[in-house]
């Protein structure tokens, strides 16, 4: 399946959409600083960066990092053929498993207390309806998974086969989607069959969420310490492909269009802190880019790129609201940048001259300021590694980046290249 993932629903928004689900974006790091000039006073880098590896494949990918330190993701085991969920934690990288199917996944962040939320293929049963919920590929039933206490507890639907966790919050609140039994007229041409409405679960039961008027479908994918949640609302296929595409946020039981940057389509929250604000991406009017951008107080900025892109997407925020996510240029050559105090700064300029890892993408941020994000080693792989500031000093106060840092690329095997396509928050496979 986080970060998300997906046919569109107009042939100019086709290679949007797809490109904007390429958390590698096929980079590795052939001696990237060999091609940079030297610096006669280099700056001091801004982060330290720890190589957090796989659970034995080439690819993995964290969803997000709280603030005691855990990270959880996904990753490809040995062979590059299953994907498993995973919590990091004091280094060590932990296998979550699955719920007796061979397929789980999970890509947002984890509560301080280590519990996560995903989403698990089940003891292997094939889909009723045909449908690929949870997009691993095989049209096996999938449903929502609450990790606490070392067990991965499977969550209850709403009468449909299938459902999917995602963002979980400090009083172990998760957000997520989940199936009825009710057919749904919109869903016809997608691959999906039946509803799937926004939900929380709270101690296993389910509790549904109101979709804006008319919309029958939708997403909840982070919700905050204050129960305030995001996702989206809209027709089949809500949150990456439908027609009409609504950010949402729900606050005392209620569902607020948080507006767009211009176009009725592709419109993404990701995530939702502490203050309220929210950050995602948005397709441009006109349909031909998205950006990233930041929500807050009823007002939608626009991030913007780096100098040279033109998409951006923003995929996490914090209390203090530093945004992390990535940009990248026409062919969707991209890297992971933070974004504070109205100032976008590729993450690679911040990190030591001689990081063995290229930063493709940043994942999650949390309120000390440390980023989860994806490093492409020299041999192509992608690995979940964790940046660190190295001082806590103000940002007026910081080292300047260095320059640019070159954007190689490498051909990546077939099932790695899929993987990291698919967004993080997807939800169907088409």
């Amino acid at each position: 399946m986080k970060s998300a993932k997906s046919a569109f629903v107009t042939a100019v928004a086709l290679p949007i959409v797809l490109g904007i689900f390429i958390s590698l974006a096929a980079m590795a790091v052939p001696s990237v600083m060999d091609a940079q000039a030297p610096l006669s006073h280099p700056p001091k880098a801004r982060y330290s960066v720890k190589d957090l590896g796989t659970l034995g494949g080439s690819f993995a990918e964290p969803g997000g990092v709280s603030n005691t330190e855990w990270v959880e993701g996904w990753s490809l085991l040995y062979g590059d053929a299953i994907t498993h969920a995973f919590l990091w934690h004091d280094g060590v990288m932990r296998d979550l498993g699955t719920l007796g199917g061979p397929n789980s996944s999970t890509v947002f962040r984890p509560n301080d207390l280590g519990d996560a939320g995903g989403y698990s293929e089940i003891i292997p049963t094939a889909d009723p309806n045909g449908e690929d919920f949870c997009g691993f590929g095989d049209n096996l039933v999938c449903r929502a998974f609450y990790w606490h206490n070392g067990r991965m507890i499977a969550q209850p639907t709403l009468g449909g086969p299938n459902s999917a966790g995602f963002g979980i919050n400090d009083r172990g609140e998760l957000a997520g989607t989940a199936e009825n039994k009710i057919i749904e007229p919109t869903c016809a041409g997608t691959g999906e069959v039946l509803q799937y409405k926004p939900v929380i679960w709270i101690g296993g039961h389910t509790y549904q969420l109101p979709t804006l008027p008319g919309d029958p479908v939708g997403v909840v994918f982070a919700i905050n310490n204050q129960g305030q949640a995001v996702g989206n609302s809209g027709q089949c296929g809500a949150g990456f492909a439908s027609v009409q595409e609504h950010a949402v946020v729900w606050q005392n039981g209620k569902a607020i269009d948080i507006g767009s940057l211009g176009s009725t389509i592709n419109n993404n929250p990701e995530d939702i802190n502490c203050r309220g604000d929210v950050t995602g991406f948005a397709n441009l009017a006109g349909d031909e880019t998205f950006h990233a951008y930041l929500w807050r107080k009823g007002v939608m900025t626009d991030l913007g790129t780096l100098p040279g892109d033109i998409h951006s997407v923003g995929q996490a925020l914090n209390c203090q609201g530093q945004v992390v996510g990535r940009t990248s240029d026409a062919d969707f050559n991209g890297v992971g940048f933070v974004w504070e105090n109205g100032v976008m700064s590729d993450l690679n300029t911040l990190i030591p001259e001689d990081s063995p890892l290229f930063i493709s993408d940043a994942n999650g941020i949390n309120d000390l300021g440390q980023i989860v994000a994806v490093g492409v080693t020299s041999t192509g792989e992608g690995h979940a590694c964790l940046l660190t500031p190295i001082a806590n000093d103000p940002f007026d106060a910081r080292p300047a980046a260095r320059e640019s840092v070159p954007r190689p690329q490498i051909a990546l095997p077939e099932r790695v290249r899929r993987m990291a396509q698919q967004p993080r928050w997807h939800v169907t496979s088409h």
